[in-house]
């Protein structure tokens, strides 16, 4: 009766009877509500008083924490070593970037209506084509999402149809960012060249410098990633997952039995690169600037190993992973920022050498442990 109960569920509200989902959106939950009272509530000068920069802080935080989770779901449960998921973050980053830029108008320093202040440093005599209709929310929002997602689609349907996988796929994702990011780094393309898109004033009628903002900010960031984590959640929990898990796991005979493995490859990717999108968009107005670095192949790399200290193919522990690693990235860079690489490359080397499932793993071996230490009664009688 419980099988066929929840076999009958929509597959987008299944994650909602996992008492895993349930204790991550509780969490995540407490979070904001803490972060939020904390701000609002303790006067400032106090010791529990959390201020605008660390509020902003923790928006960032966030949005690598939904990044992480769209990567874990192309690696974790499709077995795709994505090295170019930057690429998607830095894309649905500079849609916004643009649609701030256009809000900015003749408040620029050079006080052009129309024109962003660098095309106007520049000589452009005209905005380009592909910059008309980001002055309007609900288009560059749409840009958001459909930008990096067209992207993955045309790349992920070359390369998928081509039965690329395996490392291969991953040295070909890192030329794709690679690329990209040598081509905005040029002040031909329109995008600011190496200083980028910058300066912005406000996000829908509201100040972009004002705590309110940031706090409104963090707290839709947080919103997104519970979002984002749940699609995920339904998506590795329905039929399309279990599918995704086989062709991970045994991609030739899931080919055998009759599935066509690129159709849900392709599918899968372009949800990733969708969400990894929208935690670019997130960023951007939290940090206040986007360039061509975060289309960085080191970048790529590190969110991968976000995703392998927290616990592959586990989503939660993606997050976990984006929030120390990028933690511990503040506060060693502070202390000693010319070694905070080593640290990160020493990191992940006991990571792999003593966690190989990451936190989550060690997380579940506890719970198996305290588990097996004490039995129900019904057990032990």
């Amino acid at each position: 009766m419980m099988t066929q109960a929840t076999s009958s569920q929509f597959w987008l509200t299944r994650p909602f009877g996992e008492r895993a989902t349930q204790t991550f959106l509780g969490v995540l939950l407490a979070a904001l509500l803490l972060v939020t009272v904390l701000h609002l509530a303790v006067p400032q000068g106090h010791p529990l008083h959390v201020n605008a920069y660390t509020v902003n802080l923790f928006g960032k935080y966030l949005s690598y924490a939904l990044l992480a989770v769209a990567v874990d779901l192309v690696w974790g449960y499709l077995g795709i070593l994505s090295l170019g998921h930057g690429a998607f973050f830095a894309i649905g980053g500079y849609a916004m970037g643009m649609y701030l830029m256009r809000q900015i108008g003749d408040r620029g320093t050079y006080g052009h209506p129309v024109l962003p202040d660098f095309m106007v440093f520049l000589n452009w005599d005209s905005l380009p084509w592909y910059w008309h209709g980001f002055d309007m929310a609900w288009f560059a929002f749409a840009m958001v999402l459909l930008a990096p997602g067209l992207l993955a689609l045309v790349f992920g349907f070359l390369a998928f149809r081509s039965r690329v996988t395996g490392v291969y796929l991953s040295i070909i994702t890192q030329a794709l960012t690679f690329a990209l990011m040598l081509a905005f780094f040029r002040n031909e393309m329109g995008f600011g060249g190496n200083n980028g898109l910058t300066d912005f004033r406000e996000l829908l009628g509201f100040n972009l410098r004002s705590d309110a903002t940031r706090l409104g900010l963090f707290i839709a960031t947080g919103v997104a990633l519970a979002l984002g984590y749940i699609l995920c959640r339904a998506i590795v929990t329905s039929k399309l997952g279990r599918v995704c898990v086989a062709t991970r796991d045994a991609e030739a005979r899931t080919r055998f039995i009759g599935y066509r493995v690129e159709r849900f490859q392709l599918f899968v990717f372009v949800v990733s690169a969708m969400l990894a999108g929208l935690a670019g968009a997130l960023y951007v107005p939290q940090v206040g600037i986007i360039n061509p670095s975060e289309f960085s192949p080191l970048f790529s790399i590190e969110i991968v190993l976000w995703v392998a200290l927290g616990g592959r193919a586990t989503l939660y522990g993606a997050v976990i992973g984006a929030i120390l690693v990028n933690y511990a990235k503040t506060i060693f860079t502070g202390i000693m920022p010319d070694a905070w690489l080593f640290a990160l490359g020493a990191l992940f080397v006991l990571v792999t050498v003593l966690l190989p499932k990451g936190v989550a793993g060690l997380l579940g071996h506890l719970k198996r442990r305290k588990e097996d230490s004490h039995p129900p009664k019904e057990a032990a009688a």
